[in-house]
């Protein structure tokens, strides 16, 4: 059934919006409805989010408990911070593979509101304020023009959520259809995975190969590909090559269990995939 993905800076009530829908729809319906968020993990804040590892796999770990618990009965609704617009897109591939709607609920709030409502928390809830400050300078707000992004329900501190809305927006919409690149297809033939591993390192090599000359501002053209990667990408995330392995491997894993019948476009897939990780 459908995701509620929350997002907004620290301390701009999400937790308390989340609640507000749980009540609501466990009222209306007769569905499970699921809230899934940092809290369940047991994270400590603070040290998750000085360690971009140690976050990345909180984020990791949250959307596997999202895919876990997304089914045909339930509602779901993810309550964290969400501020990376590639991670929304992750999530947006999900539910397409699940074939359940989505929406999106933005908590909008100041920073100076978000930071008086972390300091009057316990101390022991609280954010540290370079945390908080950094956190607020990553935020990448949603945009309803974004089809990750939409259904996008923005809501003010004072608002009153739109329960009616929100509930059109998940049970009166049709699920967005699956694609090449979520949708489960049969192998089509025995070399697939040979062409898998040997086209994604290619890309990987021609990545490594034309780094050495290219300069910010560049998009470099990838072999079998009519897609580009931006080198300024490239260098303001300080992606270097044992984190591209990284993402070959996870497009692998997913590829496998999600192939393509054209393997003609999985360079076209490895370097979208790719772009949306660094963007």
């Amino acid at each position: 059934m459908p995701l509620i993905v929350v997002c907004g800076y620290p301390c701009s009530g999400k937790s308390r919006r989340a609640e507000e829908l749980k009540v609501y729809f466990e009222d209306s319906t007769e569905k499970k409805v699921h809230i899934v968020g940092d809290g369940s993990l047991g994270a400590e804040k603070n040290i998750v989010y000085a360690d971009s590892q140690k976050e990345k796999n909180v984020r990791a770990s949250l959307k596997a408990e999202v895919e876990r618990k997304v089914n045909k009965d339930d509602i779901v609704i993810l309550d964290s911070l969400n501020y990376i617009k590639g991670y929304r897109y992750e999530l947006f591939c999900l539910i397409k593979h699940a074939q359940t709607p989505h929406c999106l609920v933005y908590c909008l709030t100041s920073d100076e509101q978000s930071s008086l409502w972390n300091t009057n928390r316990d101390p022991a809830e609280q954010y540290n304020q370079d945390i908080f400050d950094a956190l607020v300078q990553r935020f990448e707000a949603p945009d309803s023009r974004n089809r990750w992004d939409s259904p996008l329900f923005t809501i003010l501190k004072d608002d009153t959520l739109p329960f009616e809305a929100i509930s059109d927006a998940l049970f009166k919409r049709k699920a967005p259809p699956p694609n090449q690149s979520t949708q489960s297809q049969p192998l089509s033939s025995a070399n697939f995975l040979y062409e898998l591993d040997k086209i994604t390192q290619d890309v990987l090599m021609a990545i490594f190969n034309v780094q050495k000359t290219s300069v910010p501002g560049d998009l470099i053209s990838i072999p079998g590909s009519s897609e580009k990667i931006s080198f300024l990408n490239l260098l303001t995330r300080n992606i270097n090559m044992a984190e591209l392995r990284k993402l070959r491997r996870q497009f692998i894993s997913y590829t496998k269990m999600h192939p393509t019948e054209n393997t003609g476009q999985i360079a076209n897939m490895f370097v979208q995939y790719l772009n949306k990780s660094l963007h």
